[in-house]
């Protein structure tokens, strides 16, 4: 017999061989019938594996993340499956399930439009109705390669010929149609609802421009029509809420064909910018943070030096300069190492805390732009902390609880993410294993659930990413926290000890926005344009009802400017509430209208954004209210 210890503690026997569908049937019908795959000993297992040996299990459904992708990539297949049915020489490339669906590239003469959509759809639905079993098989190496080679499938050859030798290769078979996979998968076709093709695209073999252009076909599917009608909906409220749009509509930012990829800062994008840089500032002196600023272009064997040249050299700018090879700094910690190095520092200085407002500049290919979200310009909130190997955990804590003070500050629920050690990393195995675990402390100590992506840390140590989840589910990947022992190493930084002699710091890099401008991009979707008070560009605007009120309206935007608010006021002779509604457009926070009454009694009448009308409201009351939100930075 396998003993199967189940979620809920409790334990199970089985007969060796028995499927995890059979044992999912068994604990429990209801959760069987919605499950997608399962977990076994930490390993996704597809539903008709049988188990051999005893260990854990855990049943997961559509809820899971790793449920959804499962299922998404299960439609991938099928997509590709319609696909080929309708265009039979088409070559299949790859599909994965990627956040809120899934796409498949492929290679075909056949150019795909939007007007093809509905025909796959329907054929997909075909398959869906037919229940193919997804069936899961193991080949060797050269098999495989026959297997494919036989279908003409030339980019799946590659792909085998890629792999290790040793290598496991799995084929998964639905009806006529097999593909080449790491699985797992649904167990059936039929288990497949509610599928939905989104867009087009083009997109290199592997992403290297060299390689030849695919067509990808975007896709997403849901268990229930319920939550696709929801996803939907979603997708409209986000196009009407599309940075772009609104940074152009309110005046915030724009990015023009002159400079692509560098976006420029109108005046009221500057108030934005710089309330958010203040704010930064604000809270970083409190944290004990001194700020600097270092050059933006530096000499290559700096860049030799900390390993971005070997490591990211296709994504860097270069110049020279009196002969010599210089590059835009594509990162700000080169820089805060050679200011460490200006002085001797003592042990009793630790934790040395330093910050930047940094602009750097990376190269991004010209098909990934997209607004503030993807650019080639943009400024980092950088900070560098240099302490002892004891203060480690209680430094990193002090990160988390800024991250938080930012995110809740911005009404932005987020996740955690600990990534481990790549391929391509610089130092030594105990150098990792230290750095890994005294971040993972850390958050246990913090009391933080988080996921674990292995090897998708930085190239010199494994970090924390927190991801915000904003107004429309979708998460964003801004703050981060990484633990480097390699940094110190190379650029040969040192302290005073306790003993007088010369010791190595351990370092953190860190950043709470990620990217100011990218921050600005998701803060603008995030709101919709409409601003907190203390962040508006116009936080009131003055809306006299005829010429007989412009005096006073005078007075009152002076007194509110005065105030230290931004204010302005509308004089223009057009209806009061054409006005209103174009304050509205504009998302001010506070519209006062005047007219003979409030002249007469020297007061307004105050209309909110979102609350409509609030009344009537002396001048000085309506300051104090706005000053107490403008102070407490309320959402």
């Amino acid at each position: 017999m396998v003993l199967i210890n189940l979620p809920d503690g409790s334990q199970k026997e089985y007969q060796p061989g028995t499927s995890v569908k059979e044992i999912a049937e068994d604990v429990n019908k209801k959760l069987a019938r919605k499950a997608v795959t399962a977990v076994f000993n930490d390993k996704l297992a597809d539903w008709n594996e049988q188990i051999t040996e005893n260990g854990s299990l855990r049943i997961l459904d559509f809820d899971d993340e790793a449920g959804k992708n499962v299922y998404r990539h299960s439609s991938a297949h099928v997509m590709a499956q319609a696909v080929k049915k309708l265009w039979p020489d088409t070559k299949l490339a790859i599909g994965p399930a990627i956040d809120k669906g899934f796409y498949y590239d492929f290679d075909s003469e056949h150019i795909f439009t939007p007007e093809d959509f509905a025909l796959i759809e329907k054929e997909m639905e075909n398959i869906i109705k037919a229940d193919y079993p997804i069936v899961k098989k193991v080949f060797d190496r050269e098999e495989a390669i026959r297997f494919f080679s036989d279908r003409d499938e030339t980019y799946k050859v590659e792909l085998i010929r890629d792999l290790p030798e040793d290598a496991v290769i799995t084929v998964y078979e639905q009806g006529e149609f097999a593909d080449l996979c790491a699985g797992p998968h649904v167990p059936s076709t039929g288990k497949l609802k509610n599928i939905k093709l989104m867009s087009l695209a083009g997109a290199y073999w592997r992403g290297n421009e060299n390689n030849p252009m695919l067509q990808r076909i975007y896709a997403t599917s849901f268990p229930e029509k319920a939550m696709l009608d929801d996803y939907l909906k979603k997708l409209e409220e986000a196009k009407k809420r599309d940075h772009r749009r609104l940074g152009k509509e309110l005046g915030l930012f724009v990015v023009l064909d002159e400079g692509p990829g560098f976006p420029f800062f109108m005046p009221k994008g500057m108030i934005l910018r710089n309330e958010l840089e203040n704010f930064w500032r604000e809270e970083h002196r409190k944290a004990g943070y001194q700020e600097i600023k270092t050059p933006i272009i530096l000499e290559r064997e700096l860049w030799e030096r900390s390993g971005h040249w070997d490591h990211y050299k296709e994504n860097m700018y270069f110049t020279v300069i009196d002969e010599k090879d210089f590059s835009v700094k594509p990162m700000n910690c080169p820089g805060s190492m050679l200011v460490y190095k200006q002085n001797l520092h003592s042990y009793k200085e630790f934790p040395l805390r330093m910050g930047e407002l940094g602009l750097v500049h990376r190269h991004e290919m010209s098909g990934v732009l997209h607004g503030l979200m993807r650019v080639r310009a943009f400024t980092q909130d950088d900070a560098h902390i240099f302490m002892l190997p004891e203060q480690i955990i209680d430094e990193i804590k002090g990160v988390i609880n800024l991250v938080d003070r930012f995110y809740s500050l911005f009404g932005f629920p987020y996740h955690v993410e600990l990534s481990t050690r790549p391929e391509n990393s610089m130092g030594s195995d105990e150098d990792w294993e230290k750095a890994t675990e005294a971040l993972r402390q850390a958050l246990e100590e913090k009391g933080i659930d988080y996921k674990v992506n292995e090897g998708d840390g930085a190239f010199y140590g494994p970090k924390i990413d927190f991801h915000l989840h904003d107004a429309l589910d979708r998460t964003w990947q801004c703050g981060t926290i990484q633990l480097d022992f390699q940094m110190p190493e190379k650029f040969d930084l040192t302290y005073i000890g306790e003993d007088g002699e010369k010791h190595r710091p351990v370092m953190i890099h860190r950043v709470i926005y990620g990217s100011i401008e990218r921050f600005i991009g998701i803060l603008t979707e995030h709101t919709a344009g409409a601003f907190p008070a203390w962040l508006a560009p116009v936080q009131v605007r003055v809306l006299p009802i005829t010429d007989r009120q412009h005096d006073y309206a005078r007075q009152v935007t002076e007194e509110l400017q005065k105030a230290g608010f931004r204010a302005e006021a509308d004089y223009r002779s057009e209806k009061i509430g054409y006005k209103i509604r174009e304050g509205q457009m504009q998302k001010v926070p506070y519209q006062l209208i005047i007219g003979d009454k409030e002249s007469e009694e020297q007061g307004v009448a105050v209309r909110h954004r979102k609350e409509g009308d609030k009344g009537f409201m002396s001048l000085s009351d309506f300051i104090l209210l706005l000053d107490e939100e403008v102070k407490t930075r309320s959402l």
